[in-house]
């Protein structure tokens, strides 16, 4: 069966928004959470399958190769994610759910995905999945988050543009496909390039970085993280939300949105009045 033409995606996505916009917020809260548990889900495969590799690069190869099981499983079940819903903008160009709706659901989504995300990066710590290589993983989530949260502001906000850009990107490809198989192949590619160059997922950062606050809440695991030079102090809530959160969930918003308005005004043909 020959895929879906960019038009034919647009509109049926178009359609898929109003419903989307009406549902129930505890329907929205919970698809959300489901959400954030299975890109964190992806996060703890990835970073526990590359904390051993000897150099970064081999680290992104493989953390690109394993990550995007996560989006994969939230397009084939239908989970609520924040980022991909940027493309929702089609539905308000197109006059089918107002702005209002749009902010709704973005509002429940990004709490629910916060829920999500943050529980898993808890339960993760507290329970001893950090001890794989005698620790050597919670002191890689350390790292790994105490380098997200050191990010330059500006830096931070243009590595999530890029992100979300690949994204939703990554939406339109797999609902290209008809069958499961070219569904998972359109998601995989697009997010195996925002891992291989280090762009910044709001969403995934929710796990990411709480991994290495909570990480540092254990003590055996903060004297390896505190004797491998790890800069601990910014492994805060407050540093994670104002260096690392708000400037990648903007850029996030600014990337999706700029997919959006693209294809809506190549590729859209359903217009109509709201009601």
């Amino acid at each position: 069966m020959p895929i879906k033409s960019p038009t034919e995606i647009t509109d049926a996505y178009i359609g898929a928004c109003q419903p989307k916009a009406e549902s129930p917020a505890w329907r929205l809260l919970l698809l959300a959470v489901l959400a954030g548990v299975l890109v964190s889900m992806g996060a703890v495969a990835s970073s526990s399958a590359a904390f051993t590799a000897p150099e970064v690069g081999t680290q992104r190869l493989i953390t690109g190769a394993i990550f995007p099981i996560g989006l994969i499983m939230i397009v084939l079940l239908g989970a609520e994610l924040f980022t991909g819903n940027a493309l929702m903008v089609t539905a308000v160009l197109a006059k089918e759910i107002t702005v209002g709706r749009l902010l709704r659901n973005w509002g429940i989504v990004y709490v629910g995905n916060f829920i999500g995300a943050v529980g898993l990066a808890a339960l993760m710590a507290f329970f001893g999945q950090l001890n794989l290589g005698s620790g050597e993983l919670a002191v890689y989530t350390a790292k790994v988050a105490a380098a997200k949260c050191q990010l330059p502001w500006a830096n931070a906000f243009v590595l999530g543009i890029f992100c979300n850009f690949l994204v939703c990107i990554a939406i339109y490809l797999g609902n290209a496909a008809h069958e499961v198989s070219g569904k998972i192949m359109g998601v995989f590619f697009p997010i195996f390039g925002f891992c291989l160059a280090s762009f910044e997922h709001c969403i995934a950062n929710m796990y990411y970085i709480p991994a290495g606050i909570f990480a540092n809440m254990v003590p055996g695991y903060a004297a390896a993280i505190a004797e491998a030079g790890i800069n601990a102090g910014v492994l805060t809530f407050p540093t994670f939300i104002v260096a690392n959160l708000i400037p990648v969930t903007l850029g996030n918003i600014v990337g999706g949105v700029a997919v959006g308005v693209i294809m809506y005004a190549a590729h859209a043909t359903r217009k109509k009045a709201c009601e």
